[in-house]
């Protein structure tokens, strides 16, 4: 922690702009350990997966898929990495004589997606506060 303390210290001496805000933040920061966030959900397309599936009931993979605006083997992959972390289910079943896939927000999921969204609220205050 005191070579981290120095490092920031060392390279504040070079920022032209308002060091003083800077250095306080920077310190705020250090004194506390930061989040570690869920580096399964940090990731931008899962992290839009998770938030459409905890507005919605259940979604089928083309809502999904409009929703998100990605590509089929993208949201597949993606789906798939959730699925497997147990964060979502995923259901297949004919709808006449066409193929769906609807996926869930599992309970895990939806407490990981709370835990990690506390964890960015507390990020952003920690930023904002002077």
């Amino acid at each position: 922690m005191a070579k981290q303390r120095e490092a920031v210290k060392e390279s504040e001496s070079g920022y032209k702009g308002d060091s003083k805000g800077v250095r306080s933040v920077l310190s705020r920061w250090l004194d506390r350990k930061p989040p570690e966030f869920d580096r399964l959900i940090h990731e931008r397309m899962r992290l839009g997966i998770l938030s459409a599936l905890a507005v919605n009931d259940s979604l089928t993979f083309n809502d999904l898929k409009g929703l998100l605006q990605t590509t089929d083997g993208n949201l597949s992959v993606h789906a798939r990495k959730l699925e497997e972390a147990q964060y979502i289910t995923c259901a297949k079943y004919f709808d006449g004589r066409l193929p769906k896939t609807e996926f869930r927000l599992a309970s895990s999921g939806r407490r990981a997606l709370e835990r990690y969204l506390d964890q960015m609220e507390a990020l952003i205050r920690a930023t904002r506060e002077k």
